[in-house]
């Protein structure tokens, strides 16, 4: 089969398509034949390696020294089963399925083999292969860190998304508001129509102002970027408020829980696939350079394969 191989850490040109021995199920095991999976923050961060201090130490322990251990990258997928183990149960082939690997990574390919118990689910029904994958990376992040806030638990939360145009944070604002959040976003001028297409009408726009000056105070700051710290913010949070930040240590655990959360959410209308560009398999070089440059709104998605598709 084809997979995307990340030779080294470095530029995009790292990555290169390469042929390698398609999987073979084990008993508890199916075979998925990938038709989408996406470009998130993520992958271009570990990709290039792209953390500061000690953080770059630890993820080299954890991912490998001078390239990935695991060298196909990709954390998210959407396809359709072909082989099902003998001992799985959930699936049947040609279930349509969409699911996370986290750090076991492995969706730049055109196969997958993925445990029954792991993080893998039936598609939303009202989904296509890119719709899809496109609300799991951003999702799943913003699921785990307004549970971590208790948002679910609050009434009519004030929250503060920094970062409301990308896929985590334009999953964050429309989680936020399904949750009865009353939602401001900070973005650029470039972001405005898109997050008043997802319902905010509150929001700062970072080239215009410094949105750490203004006087309101909120219950839960949620830094979907990483671009700032709590010591910023601090003047911003209401006595007793939660501040959270996607670049700090704190890694977004996943859950199958997560995933059927969000599959529930897409079929009732309370989550939109937001995606900005869809490219090839084979065009996965100019996919990272786009995410690298900082343009991105929303989901980048690669076409895996496009038989079948919907």
């Amino acid at each position: 089969m084809k997979a995307v191989i990340c030779t080294k850490y470095g530029p995009p040109e790292v990555l290169k398509i390469q042929e390698v021995p398609k999987p073979v199920p084990k008993d508890d095991e199916v075979l998925v034949r990938i038709m989408a999976t996406a470009v998130n923050s993520g992958d271009v961060r570990v990709r290039g390696l792209a953390m500061e201090g000690l953080m770059k130490l630890f993820m080299r322990f954890a991912l490998g020294f001078s390239k990935p251990r695991k060298p196909i990258l990709g954390t998210v997928y959407s396809g359709i089963i072909e082989t099902v183990g003998k001992d799985v149960s959930r699936f049947k082939v040609g279930d349509k399925v969409f699911g996370m690997t986290g750090f076991n990574f492995g969706t730049y390919a055109e196969y997958i083999s993925i445990k029954e118990k792991d993080n893998i689910s039936l598609m939303p029904e009202n989904a296509n292969f890119e719709q899809a994958v496109s609300i799991i990376f951003g999702g799943q992040t913003a699921l785990y860190f307004l549970e971590k806030a208790k948002i679910p638990e609050k009434k009519n939360p004030s929250v503060l998304i920094i970062g409301g145009t990308g896929s985590v944070g334009s999953s964050a604002i429309q989680i936020a508001q399904y949750y009865g959040a009353d939602v401001t976003a900070v973005c650029s001028s470039k972001g405005k129509e898109l997050v008043e297409s997802l319902g905010v009408s509150s929001y700062i726009l970072y080239d215009q102002e410094d949105f750490t000056k203004q006087n309101f105070q909120y219950d839960f700051i949620f830094d979907a970027i990483g671009k700032t710290t709590k010591k910023q913010c601090k003047p911003l949070l209401k006595k007793g408020g939660t501040y959270k930040t996607v670049g700090g240590f704190e890694y977004a655990a996943e859950s199958l829980e997560q995933l059927v959360s969000l599959k529930e959410l897409y079929e009732k209308g309370n989550l939109k696939a937001v995606i900005d560009k869809t490219f090839t398999m084979e065009e996965v070089v100019e996919a990272h350079h786009y995410v690298d440059s900082g343009r991105k709104k929303g989901n980048v998605i690669l076409v895996v394969s496009k038989e079948n598709h919907l």
